[in-house]
This record gives structure tokens, sequence and C-alpha cells, in this order.
């Protein structure tokens, strides 16, 4: 990997996304393309490690001449310093993790960091399935359940990082996992995909999350819901349950709000992060 640029629409961007069981990396270009990927194991040793091993995994894109690093990662982070606020033992030794510094220091890149799911939001916002909606709520189901805001397709932190999450909603029952946080009537523990395996029952999980998503947009009305991360791209039953489950409660001016599936698949996170690092560096309006 050479730091740099070799002209004017030649401009490659680095990715990271950081998740509690891998890492992936890309490279990226001016349009959005993914140009490589790679991936490790997530080391559970702490901070550094897991940056140590995202480093290492950028080596292995070659000689590209790279402008830029973004960075999706768990937890909430500070976008303006990049570094970890605070995060659940989902990544033990995460929280208090300087990733922008420590990523910096070992690339020699600028880096730009986020929570992981903005990343994704950010990707379908400018590259995906929310282009051509101005204020969206992005939800990502997988491992966790996670959420963010995009208007005019840039991102909203909110005063303190956490705009749009929804892991810790309430729900009226027990679920059949711990929450990130460790508590059982959390959102994250009726709904992710440990829950769904552990409960074996997709359509319920959907239901859960499409009332859910009744309440939430009464309060935030955003034009489009987009839905991604690795149960959702299950398709049916899940998102029929949830778009079912949303218009049965949701209140009646809402009910016509499109639920669309993400499009960039696990891509999401990595185009997300490259057009972020690219946004910090001017290049992309």
């Amino acid at each position: 990997m050479v730091v740099g640029v070799t002209g004017a629409g030649r401009e490659v961007f680095a990715a990271l996304d950081i998740g509690g069981t891998k890492i992936a990396a890309a490279l990226v270009d001016a349009g959005g393309a993914v140009q490589w990927r790679g991936r490790a194991a997530t080391p559970r040793t702490g901070g550094d490690d897991v940056l140590a091993v995202a480093a290492r995994l950028l080596d292995g894109a070659g000689d590209a001449p790279v402008r830029a690093l973004g960075v999706g990662a768990p937890g909430v982070i500070d976008p303006e310093t990049g570094r970890v606020v605070s995060a659940t033992e989902v990544l033990p030794g995460w929280a208090g993790t300087p990733v922008r510094d420590v990523l910096t220091e070992r690339t020699g890149l600028p880096v730009a960091v986020v929570n992981d799911v903005r990343a994704m939001a950010y990707g379908e916002a400018q590259a995906g399935a929310g282009v051509g909606y101005h204020r969206v709520l992005h939800v990502a189901v997988g491992t966790g359940v996670g959420g963010a805001l995009t208007t005019g397709g840039r991102l909203e932190h909110g005063a303190h990082g956490t705009a749009g999450e929804m892991a810790h909603l309430l729900v009226p029952e027990r679920g059949p996992v711990p929450c990130g946080c460790g508590r059982r009537d959390h959102l994250e523990a009726v709904v992710s995909g440990p829950a769904i395996a552990a409960a074996g029952d997709a359509p319920h999980a959907g239901a859960v999350l499409g009332r859910a998503l009744a309440g939430l947009l009464a309060v935030l009305d955003p034009d489009a819901v987009v839905v991604g991360g690795g149960v959702a791209q299950r398709g049916a039953p899940f998102l029929d349950a949830v778009a079912a489950a949303f218009r049965a409660e949701a209140l009646p001016p809402l009910r016509a709000t499109p639920i669309v599936a993400a499009r960039l698949g696990t891509d999401a996170p990595l185009v997300g992060a490259a057009l972020l690092a690219m946004t910090a560096q001017g290049s992309r309006r």
C-alpha cells in the first residue's frame, strides 16, 4: 500500500469494517466501486491488538496509491477525535481505544472513524438504497441491532454520538439472548441474529422490529427506512414481517413510508467508510 494519489479520477481510498468476529478491509475508488477486499479474524485481546491486525490487513492491498482511510468501528465513536467513547463487551477491551490516532501512526494515512452502522448508513445514503430520499432511518440487524440517521445524504450524530441507535429500546418481552449491554428486555435481545437463531422464529423477530419502527417513525418521521445487515439480507420472511407489523401499528400518515432492503450488502460499511474518508479529504461534495 502506497500513500498518495496518481491523478484526478484515479484516487483510491482504504476502508476497514471492524466487527466482533471479523475485520473486513477494502480499497474503494472515487465512484464507490470496491477494487480489493480482505478479511481477518478479530482478536479478542484488546483494542491495540485489533488495530494491529487491521493495519496488517491493509498491507495485503499491494501497491495501490491510497489517499486516506475510513473506519467503521463498534461502539459510540467521537467523530471529532476518532476515539471509542463507550462500547459493550461484544469486543472486549475496545472502550477507550484511540482508533484514529493509532491507525494514523500505523498506516501514515489521514483517518476518519465513525460507528460501523453509521458507516453502513453513509454508504447506503450515498450509493445505495437511500439515494433519492432526503431523511432516512437506517437499521442494521446482524450480530447486534444498530441504527443511524442521514439527512440530505449526511450523517446525523446527535449531541452524544448516538442518533438513530436502536439496540437498547425497551420491548415488552424477554429475549432469548442478552443485549450487548447485558439486558434481555432490549430490542437487540429479541431481534438480533443470535436471538433469532436461539428462538428459531424470524417472523416474530421481524414483527417486534416492525412495531418498534412504528413508534420510532412517529418521533423521527423520515422519508424512508433502509434495513440492512446479515439478518435482513435473508429477505422474506423477516422483512415481510417487519413491513406488516409496521403497517399495522404505525400512525395512518406514516403507513406509506417505504421500508426498503439495503442495496450494498456487506460492502455497505466499507463503501461508506471510504466515502467518508473521501469527504474528509475534500474529494467529494
